[in-house]
C-alpha cells in the first residue's frame, strides 16, 4: 500500500463553492480523496503509536496490516472503500487518543487496538481470500466492519474467536456468514443514492463505542428515505447528488419526540450521520442536509485552518442550549446556512417558520462570529461569504404567522440562554438594590454580567416545538392543550397560552409564578414574552437583561413588583 504522496489541491471552483456553503459533486470528490489520505495518516500514527502497546490474546497487529495489504493487492477498489469507511476513522481517531493517553474507556486497549484484525478480515472477505486470524469479541458481539455482526454468546466479555475463510465458506467462531447468528446491516436505496444502515459496527456511534443494536426492520426508515431522498432530489439536483456521493452511512438511533430529532457527525468520520427516526420525510431531508454540511466543514478544514486556538471564549449558538467555543460555533453556522437554504425552498406554514427561523438565527451567529479575532483571513472569508449570500434572504417575505411564531422562538431562545448562563455583577446589583425605589431607568454602573454556564431543567426549545405542533398539526396541538408535559417535555400550560396568542392569561400566569417564588429562567422569560406582546415596557427589559430582573427580585426578597423591575430596566443588552 505505498503511494507517492501528492498534495492535494482543490480546483478554483471547489474552493469558492465550500467557502459559500455550496460543493457540487466534484467537490465533493476532491474532499472525499483528500479525507483518504486523512485517514490513512491516522491509521499509520495508530499503528506506530501501537508498536509496543499490549495485543492481549490477538496476533501482532503487523500480522493484521499484512492481512489488509494482501487484500488491497488484490481488490484495491473494493478495500479502499472499506479504509474509507466512516466507522473506521471514529476507529482509528478513538484508539489513537488512547494509546496516547488523551482518552479512555472500559474496553481492554488490546481489544480497541485489536479492531485492526478485525478491519482487515472484512477486507480479505471482499477480496475472497483464503486466510485465517482472530478478532475480538466485545460482550458476545463479533464484527467486521461495514459486513455485519457474529452473536457469539456464552463467554466472557471480552475475549476472541476465529475467523476462517477456506474452499468458499466464511465462518466466524464457527458459524457462518449468512446464518441465523449473523446480522447484516441493510441498505437504503433510492434513485442513485445508497446509504448503509448501520445499527452495529462498535464505532458508528462517532464519541465512544457501543454494542451492536441489530435493526428488527428497516422498512420504516426506507420508506421515509424514499420521501427525503424526493424532497432533496426536487429541491436541488446537483446538491442531492453531490449528498449521495459524500454520504456512505446512516447511523439509526430510536425515535425521539415530535418536532426534536437528534443528529450528530463528526470530523473523524466523513460520510455519515447518526439520526434518530425523523418525523417525516422532510425532517429527515433537513437532518441530511444538516449533518452533509458538517461532513464538508470538517473535510475542508483537514485541508485549511479557519481559526486559531487562541479564542478560548465560549458564544451563544442560537441552535443550542450550551454555550458553544468559537468551533463549535463556527461548524453551527456553517450547517444551519445549508438548512436555511433547504428550508427556503419548502412553502408550507412549518416550513416558512423554519426558514424565518433559521436564516434571523444563523445571521444573528455570522455577525457574532465575524467579531472575533481568532479567525484567520479564510475563516474572516468564509464567515464574509456566508452572511453576503444570507442577508437579501433576510429581505424575502413570510407569511405573518409563521414569522410571529419565529420571532417569539427567537427571543425566547436568546433571553432563555442569557437567563440560564450570565451571571450580572455584583456591583450593579447591589448599586439598583441601594436606588429602589426610582422612577428613572438608571444607567446600570459596574461591569457586564460573567459567562456561568448554568443547567437547564427543559429545552430552551420548548416553546418553539409547541408553535411547530400549532403550525403542522393543529388538531394534534389541540389534544395536549390540557396536559402539554405529557407530549412537549417541560411544557406548561402558560406556554400554550403564549404560542396561541393569549399573553395576558401567559403574563398573569408568569407573574403569579414568580411571586410564588417560582421564578425559574423560563418563566422570567416567559412573562417579558407575555408583556411585550401587551405592549407593556417591562416585556423589553426582561427579555434583554432576564438574569439581572431575576437577580434584583432575589435582592430584594420579593419585595419588587417583577413587572416593575423589567421596566426599570434598559431594553439594550450589555
Amino acid at each position: 500500500m505505498q503511494e507517492t504522496a501528492r498534495p492535494h489541491v482543490l480546483s478554483p471552483q471547489s474552493f469558492d463553492e465550500l467557502l459559500g456553503g455550496g460543493g457540487g459533486p466534484a467537490t465533493v470528490d476532491a474532499l472525499r480523496a483528500s479525507e483518504r489520505s486523512w485517514r490513512l495518516l491516522v491509521v499509520r500514527a495508530l499503528l506506530d503509536a501501537a508498536a509496543t502497546a499490549p495485543t492481549g490474546p490477538l496476533p501482532p497487529l503487523t500480522e493484521g496490516w499484512r492481512l489488509l495489504s494482501r487484500a488491497w493487492s488484490v481488490a484495491t477498489p473494493e478495500v479502499e472503500r472499506l479504509l474509507s469507511y466512516p466507522a473506521v476513522g471514529v476507529w482509528a481517531a478513538h484508539t489513537l487518543r488512547r494509546l496516547r493517553g488523551t482518552a479512555d474507556h472500559d474496553a481492554p486497549l488490546w481489544a480497541e487496538a485489536g479492531h485492526l484484525h478485525a478491519l482487515a478480515a472484512s477486507a480479505a472477505v471482499r477480496a475472497g481470500l483464503e486466510f485465517r486470524t482472530d478478532i475480538p469479541v466485545r460482550h458476545g458481539w463479533a464484527v467486521l466492519p461495514a459486513l455485519g455482526a457474529m452473536r457469539v454468546p456464552g463467554g466472557p466479555d471480552w475475549t476472541v474467536v476465529e475467523v476462517l475463510a477456506e474452499d468458499g465458506d466464511v465462518t466466524v467462531a464457527g458459524r457462518r456468514l449468512g446464518g441465523p447468528d449473523w446480522h447484516a446491516p441493510a441498505e437504503l436505496r433510492a434513485d442513485g443514492c445508497t446509504l448503509l444502515l448501520d445499527d452495529i459496527d462498535p464505532y458508528r456511534a462517532l464519541r465512544t463505542p457501543r454494542l451492536p443494536e441489530p435493526l428488527d426492520s428497516a422498512a420504516e426508515w426506507q420508506k421515509l428515505f424514499d420521501s427525503a431522498w424526493e424532497i432533496l432530489h426536487a429541491t436541488d439536483r446537483e446538491e442531492a447528488r453531490a449528498l449521495a456521493d459524500g454520504l456512505v452511512s446512516l447511523v439509526p438511533r430510536p425515535r425521539s419526540e415530535r418536532f426534536r430529532p437528534h443528529s450528530a457527525s463528526s470530523g473523524d468520520a466523513f460520510g455519515t450521520a447518526v439520526a434518530s427516526v425523523p418525523d417525516d420525510g422532510e425532517q429527515f431531508a433537513s437532518t441530511l442536509v444538516h449533518e452533509f454540511q458538517h461532513n464538508k466543514l470538517s473535510a475542508f478544514m483537514h485541508l485549511f485552518t479557519l481559526y486559531e486556538g487562541r479564542d478560548t471564549r465560549l458564544y451563544y449558538a442560537p441552535w443550542r442550549d450550551d454555550p458553544r467555543p468559537l468551533g463549535g460555533l463556527l461548524q453551527g453556522v456553517y450547517a444551519f446556512f445549508g438548512v436555511t437554504a433547504f428550508w427556503r425552498w419548502r412553502d408550507h406554514p412549518l416550513g416558512r417558520f423554519e426558514y424565518a427561523l433559521w436564516r434571523a438565527q444563523t445571521a444573528h451567529a455570522l455577525h457574532t462570529i465575524g467579531r472575533s479575532d481568532g479567525l484567520t483571513d479564510l475563516g474572516r472569508r468564509l464567515v464574509a461569504e456566508l452572511a453576503g449570500r444570507l442577508e437579501p434572504w433576510l429581505a424575502e417575505p413570510v407569511d405573518g404567522r409563521a414569522r410571529a411564531a419565529a420571532d417569539l422562538a427567537i427571543a425566547d431562545h436568546r433571553a432563555t440562554w442569557r437567563a440560564y448562563h450570565l451571571r450580572p455583577d455584583r456591583g450593579t446589583v447591589r448599586s439598583l438594590v441601594a436606588a429602589w425605589p426610582h422612577e428613572a431607568p438608571p444607567v446600570a454602573p459596574g461591569h457586564g454580567p460573567t459567562l456561568v454556564p448554568g443547567r437547564p431543567v427543559r429545552g430552551f426549545d420548548t416553546r418553539a416545538v409547541l408553535a411547530r405542533w400549532l403550525l403542522a398539526d393543529p388538531a394534534g396541538f389541540e389534544r395536549l392543550r390540557d396536559d402539554p408535559g405529557a407530549t412537549v417535555s417541560g411544557a406548561r400550560p402558560e406556554d400554550i397560552d403564549l404560542v396561541t396568542g393569549r399573553t395576558a392569561e401567559a403574563m398573569r400566569a408568569c407573574h403569579a409564578r414568580i411571586v410564588r417564588g417560582e421564578g425559574d429562567p423560563e418563566t422570567w422569560v416567559g412573562l417579558g414574552l407575555a408583556a411585550r406582546a401587551e405592549g407593556d415596557p417591562a416585556g423589553e427589559g426582561l427579555l434583554a437583561q432576564p438574569e439581572l430582573a431575576a437577580a434584583l427580585h432575589t435582592e430584594l426578597d420579593g419585595r419588587a413588583d417583577p413587572l416593575e423591575l423589567g421596566r426599570m430596566l434598559p431594553p439594550d443588552r450589555p
